[in-house]
């Protein structure tokens, strides 16, 4: 069932499942809506957490015309919401979203027990003559132009498909259907253009003030960087000694979550009961 919060700005929807537990709550990231997590949620909840799965501000059935998109007013979104769902929560973030939840637990510590960030763009990005070597890369940057500058939902489709290289989900048709109708609705390709020019220097400027243990999960075969892993291990250096752990999904690309739940729920969890214990 729905649920909607409005704040400052707009109207978030979001599901809540699961009655019991800690709360852990999930962000997608742009051009998406919280259903990149339908096979994540039941997972967690199996495993005893209530589990939020929010859209971000314009995307899904959130409200669009915001004031700006910025992975700060994302984090002030997840603060709300864990306030209002009578928090401290687990944050998890996809690609932006995993900028948001940094930056959510630098500056709200006392409502953020921990902090998982997927494919996480959280650092400053510059790209490199080495970087352009790596043909899944310059596909992958090529398409995400394609659509910042165009506009076009065929782009992000291509994008997409790059994004999820090898293994698609069971449900692939339906679901690129889906995020297809919802980028045609009025405004809502304006925000995924808003959120790509967006950067993440305002998240990579707290890394260093995060205070909770941090996961941060990458998929081996991720195209929106020529090395993932390395991407990876400096978002994990950036923060405080003993807070970062990486794990690399084997085969996944931008949407680990999404290809191989099982196997980031068992990442996951491992960390969450670390965390609790």
């Amino acid at each position: 069932m729905t649920e909607h919060l409005t704040i400052d700005g707009g109207t978030l929807a979001y599901d809540l499942t699961g009655t019991t537990g800690p709360l852990v709550v999930l962000a997608h990231g742009m051009g998406d809506s919280r259903e990149a997590y339908r096979f994540l949620t039941p997972l967690l909840v199996d495993a005893g957490y209530r589990v939020a799965a929010v859209d971000l501000r314009g995307c899904g059935e959130s409200s669009v015309d915001w004031a700006s998109y910025s992975r700060t007013d994302i984090a002030g979104d997840l603060v709300a919401l864990v306030r209002h769902l009578g928090g401290p929560a687990a944050l998890v973030g996809h690609s932006i979203a995993g900028g948001a939840v940094t930056i959510a637990a630098a500056t709200a510590p006392e409502l953020v027990t921990a902090a998982v960030e997927l494919a996480p763009f959280t650092r400053k990005q510059s790209v490199g003559l080495g970087d352009l070597r790596s043909a899944p890369f310059r596909r992958g940057m090529t398409r995400l132009l394609g659509t910042a500058v165009l506009g076009s939902t065929k782009q992000w489709a291509k994008y997409l498909d790059l994004a999820y290289p090898g293994i698609k989900p069971a449900d692939w048709d339906v679901r690129l259907a889906q995020v297809t109708a919802m980028l045609e609705q009025p405004g809502r390709m304006k925000v995924l253009q808003k959120m790509g020019r967006t950067t993440p220097i305002d998240a990579g400027e707290q890394l260093a003030n995060v205070r909770c243990p941090v996961l941060v999960v990458q998929g081996s075969a991720d195209p929106d960087w020529a090395s993932p892993l390395a991407e990876g291990e400096a978002v994990v250096a950036d923060l405080p000694d003993g807070l970062g752990r990486l794990d690399v999904i084997d085969g996944a690309g931008h949407y680990p979550h999404v290809q191989y739940p099982a196997e980031v729920a068992a990442s996951m969890l491992t960390f969450l009961e670390g965390v609790r214990a």
